[in-house]
C-alpha cells in the first residue's frame, strides 16, 4: 500500500501502459481517474479495478487534447474522491514508421496535440489541486525515442524530447510548491502503438527489434508502472527532474 489515501489521474489508461499504471496504483491504495478517449477501453479497465477494490476507479471520456475536456477530467478527481496528488500523462500516439519527409501536417499535428499539448492542458489545471494538497506528483511518459531517435520516426521523437525538456523544466518551477516533476523513457512495449513503431508488426521486426535491447526483449506495462509506482510514492520524495529509462540497456 505505498500510496494509500492518494488519488491519481492517469490518461490513456484504457489500454497499454495507463491500464499497467492505472491498475498498480488502486492495488498500491489509491483512488484513480481513469481518462480516455476510448470509452470501451476505459470503462473495461475501470471495471476491473472495482471488481477487486470497491470504489477505486471512475471512468472520465477524456480527449487529452482538448483544453475543456483535461478540466474535467481534472474536476473528476475532486468531485469523486475530493483532491488530486498523482497526475499521470500517459496518452500517447505515433505517426507511422516512414521517411520523415512522407509524414503530412495532418498527422505531425494530431502526434504534438496528443504528446505534448496535452501536457500543458492537463498541468495547467492540476497544479492547483496538487499545490492544495501540499505537493504531490506528475509524471510524464516520454520514450527512448527522447534519448536515442530511431529513423523513420523523426516528429513522434521530437515530440518525446518536448516531453523531456518540459519535464525537467516544470521540476524546477514547482519545486518551491512541492510538486516534482519526473519523465519515464520506455524502450518499445508490446502495446497497441508496436505496429505504428516498426513499420508493421511480425515476428521478423519483433526479432530485429528486440536484437536492439541488451536484456533481450520489450519493456511491458508491469515494468512501466512499476517506476510510475516508485515516483509517485514518498520513496521518491527527494527526486525530480529526472528522466528515467526503462529500456533494457537500450540507452546505454
Amino acid at each position: 500500500m505505498r500510496i494509500a489515501g492518494k488519488v491519481a489521474v492517469v490518461t490513456g489508461a484504457g489500454s497499454g501502459f495507463g491500464e499497467g499504471i492505472a491498475e498498480t496504483f488502486a492495488r498500491e491504495g489509491a483512488k484513480v481517474v481513469v481518462a480516455d478517449i476510448d470509452a470501451v477501453g476505459g470503462q473495461r479497465v475501470a471495471e476491473a479495478i472495482n471488481a477487486r477494490h470497491d470504489g477505486a476507479a471512475v471512468f472520465v471520456e477524456t480527449d487529452v487534447g482538448d483544453g475543456d475536456s483535461c478540466k474535467r477530467m481534472i474536476a473528476a478527481a475532486s468531485e469523486a474522491f475530493g483532491g488530486l496528488d498523482i497526475l499521470v500523462n500517459n496518452a500517447g500516439v505515433s505517426h507511422d514508421n516512414k521517411p520523415l519527409l512522407e509524414i503530412d501536417e495532418q498527422d505531425f499535428d494530431r502526434v504534438f496535440r496528443v504528446n505534448v499539448k496535452a501536457i500543458f492542458h492537463a498541468v495547467r489545471h492540476a497544479v492547483p489541486l496538487l499545490e492544495a494538497r501540499g505537493g504531490g506528483s506528475i509524471i510524464n511518459i516520454a520514450s527512448t525515442a527522447a534519448l536515442r531517435p530511431r529513423p523513420g520516426l523523426t516528429w513522434y521523437n521530437s515530440s518525446k524530447g518536448a516531453v523531456v525538456v518540459a519535464s525537467k523544466s516544470m521540476a524546477g518551477e514547482l519545486a518551491p510548491q512541492n510538486i516534482r516533476v519526473n519523465a519515464l523513457c520506455p524502450v518499445l512495449g508490446d502495446t497497441p502503438l508496436a505496429g505504428t513503431f516498426m513499420g508493421g508488426d511480425t515476428p521478423e521486426k519483433r526479432a530485429q527489434f528486440v536484437a536492439t535491447i541488451p536484456l533481450g526483449r520489450m519493456s511491458t506495462p508491469a515494468d512501466v508502472a512499476g517506476a510510475a509506482l516508485y515516483l509517485a510514492s514518498d520513496e521518491a520524495q527527494f527526486i525530480t527532474g529526472v528522466a528515467l529509462e526503462i529500456d533494457g540497456g537500450r540507452c546505454a
